[in-house]
């Protein structure tokens, strides 16, 4: 009588988790195969149809069908293969992640380790080789020649204070009142592609020229207003005190004057300059609302710079600096012919933990 594997029946949690592992794009290939023997084992199909369907040998398909009769998905697992013991124990490994995760000496010229100098380092205690060394490390995901970029947020007893205040205005603008946020975007460089972008074409993206020339540099004075989402902006040579008081009169005198106006800006110096406050004082429907050091995320025009970075910047080629300041023109006066307030939805109230 020829052989007739055992059957293999499936509840719905254990098919579910198998079609999950055949549908995951990160799933390694071997657990794909895998599934897929069970998968198809359980709708009757024979092994030797599996083999052909799955690329796996019959041999193989009867053993997976064997340790998942046995043990369900942890039968699809590998098994501890044998090895030589292992030459670094506990205190090997936490003398190896110790020195991995010490800031080197600030007066090295060498400012971030690198695998074989921590092997070097570990030669005489230790004695490993780099290899060996990175993949204990690895093990431990510790990654000593990687690094990212971090600010630490200064101790300012004002910062949830002023938070709170930005946020207040966005979610409940006062009366008879407009709401500016205002910043200056600097330094934009203009620069002319040495060859024009290739546009996208099937299975290929855009091409753009990695040479350029460039043409010097523009800057951008920008005042969005919270509750239509319109732009004012101003192309500016200087990025000082009298620029910008200059730009304040111009929204003085765009704005009906029987309404106050209240104005986001951060705690760049010419925002909080004498000559800045003095203007302010002689204009007292003015009303400014300080971000706090390093919170650019309050302010609202950083969102519209951020979309002109996207849109007008990043993929632009400009022949000179008057034609990167007439396209940041042109572009602004198109957004705001159909401009929409940001959906603001932050409160202030400083985040917490959800419960578990």
């Amino acid at each position: 009588m020829p052989y007739r594997a055992a059957p293999i029946v499936l509840d719905e949690t254990t098919r579910a988790e198998l079609e999950r592992r055949v549908r995951a794009t990160t799933s390694p290939q071997r657990d794909v195969k895998r599934a897929r023997v069970i998968l198809l084992a359980a709708v009757g199909m024979a092994s030797r149809q599996i083999s052909k369907t799955v690329g796996m040998h019959e041999s193989h398909v009867a053993m997976w069908r064997q340790r998942f009769l046995a043990n369900g998905l942890d039968g699809l697992r590998d098994a501890p293969r044998p090895g030589a013991k292992r030459q670094y124990g506990h205190d090997e490994w936490m003398k190896i992640a110790a020195l991995a995760t010490t800031a080197k000496d600030p007066d090295d010229p060498v400012a971030t380790w690198t695998y074989q100098e921590l092997a070097d380092a570990l030669a005489e205690d230790i004695g490993i080789s780099r290899s060996q060394l990175w993949r204990i490390l690895d093990d431990l995901d510790v990654k000593p020649h990687k690094v990212t970029g971090w600010l630490n947020r200064r101790d300012d007893p004002e910062f949830w204070g002023r938070v709170q205040d930005v946020c207040g205005l966005y979610l409940s603008p006062p009366e008879n009142a407009v709401v500016y946020s205002i910043d200056e975007k600097t330094g934009i460089q203009a620069k002319e592609r040495r060859a024009p972008n290739t546009p996208a074409a099937p299975g290929r993206p855009a091409r753009q020229e990695f040479e350029y020339v460039r043409h010097g540099t523009a800057s951008l004075m920008a005042a969005f207003e919270v509750t239509t989402g319109e732009v004012i902006a101003t192309d500016i040579a200087k990025n000082n005190s009298l620029t910008f008081t200059d730009f304040l009169a111009d929204i003085d005198a765009k704005v009906a004057p029987d309404l106050a106006i209240h104005v986001v800006m951060d705690n760049g110096s010419s925002h909080v300059s004498k000559f800045t406050k003095a203007w302010l004082a002689e204009h007292p429907r003015f009303v400014a609302h300080y971000t706090p050091v390093h919170a650019s995320w309050v302010n609202q025009v950083e969102l519209f710079f951020s979309i002109i970075t996207r849109k007008v910047i990043k993929r632009g080629s400009f022949s000179s600096r008057a034609d990167l300041v007439s396209k940041l023109m042109r572009y602004i006066a198109s957004y705001n012919e159909t401009a929409k307030p940001f959906a603001w939805t932050y409160s202030g109230q400083p985040l917490k933990v959800a419960a578990a």
